[in-house]
């Protein structure tokens, strides 16, 4: 299992500080997680779920890994899973 969390340094809703949590492998393996996670399927963007800091510790506490916001696109692009937003 590869699933990628960045640091929660986006600001968003409620206050809170949001990361990225990724897969470089697929998005089955990714949703999986998601799931294990307790994150709604609403949180899913394309290639990538939102998730709020709250949940960044419990993450990394089932496996995820935790790196950089520039690692995490890098291996997500490098695993031909990034979707781009269409202009």
């Amino acid at each position: 299992m590869t699933v990628l969390i960045d640091p929660p340094n986006w600001p968003g809703p409620r206050g809170l500080m949001w990361s990225h949590l990724v897969s470089d492998r697929s998005l089955e393996e990714l949703h999986d997680f998601a799931a294990r996670l307790g994150v709604p399927e609403r949180a899913f963007d394309r290639d990538h779920y939102d998730v709020p800091e709250t949940v960044h510790a419990r993450a990394v506490e089932l496996g995820a890994e935790a790196v950089t916001s520039r690692e995490l696109l890098l291996r997500l692009i490098a695993s031909g899973l990034r979707r781009r937003k269409r202009r």
